[in-house]
């Protein structure tokens, strides 16, 4: 059942990859803390049958296919619902990829993907909720960056930039804003789905060895739970959020 806080009202959080991973578990821990959620991602079925079981818990969920790279998909989203709650309080920019390779081994489509969903894909939403917000003389923007955006190690050249970029993004919406809060959350090695679209083997599984120290996704859930449900004259700008054996 919803563990709402006393304090705190009901929010309408739109979540863009919320079929797994920190997604879905930040969908499930909002719903739990007694917000709306509104579950974004390709993979229909998944959200199909993440939403039942929020719902069968007591929590609020509803589902919307999403594309982050379509902005016209995206837009949709944002209206559906906007159409469905009167409102849009949170955004979780959560969807990403992670390609890993040598640049030298030119996987191009690989880093045109990379940015196209990382990057673009962030701004495709920011752009989406940005003038509801502004409207409603309120908002918080969460966007999910990542360790990789604070150091640069080989093979993650391509997606460290993407993540650098979104903080770049991040400070800079928030320098322009007064009304809408933005933070940014930098998760270091955590249980996702995100190895999985690793196409070099060799990397692939030397990523998965060090994942026996990763945190569950969960962890992250908590710390949007956390920046979201502070008070309005609080904006909480960056979380990082790693295991604490992570070099």
């Amino acid at each position: 059942m919803p563990n709402p806080s006393t304090t705190v009202a009901p929010k309408v959080v739109l979540i863009t990859g919320a079929s797994s991973g920190i997604g879905e578990a930040t969908a499930r821990r909002l719903a739990s803390a007694g917000h709306h959620v509104v579950l974004g991602a390709r993979r229909t079925g998944r959200l199909s049958a993440l939403t039942q079981d929020i719902e069968a818990r007591g929590g609020s969920a509803f589902a919307h296919v999403l594309d982050v790279t379509d902005p016209a998909g995206v837009r949709s989203f944002v209206a559906a619902a906007h159409s469905r709650y009167g409102r849009v309080d949170v955004l979780v920019n959560n969807a990403g990829i992670m390609p890993l390779s040598r640049l030298d081994a030119l996987r191009i489509d690989e880093w045109n993907r990379m940015i196209d969903v990382n990057l673009r894909g962030v701004l495709h939403g920011i752009a989406a909720v940005l003038p509801l917000m502004q409207a409603q003389r309120s908002g918080h923007i969460v966007n999910i960056s990542s360790v990789s955006g604070l150091r640069v190690d080989p093979t993650a050249a391509v997606y460290s930039a993407t993540k650098h970029a979104v903080r770049a993004l991040s400070e800079g919406l928030r320098q322009e804003s007064r009304e809408v809060r933005v933070t940014v959350i930098s998760p270091g090695l955590t249980r996702s789905e995100l190895t999985a679209s690793i196409g070099d083997s060799g990397i692939k599984d030397a990523v998965e060895t060090q994942m026996g120290i990763a945190i569950p996704a969960t962890a992250i859930g908590e710390a949007v739970l956390y920046a979201i449900d502070q008070p309005a004259d609080v904006d909480v700008n960056e979380l990082v959020v790693r295991p604490t054996a992570q070099g």
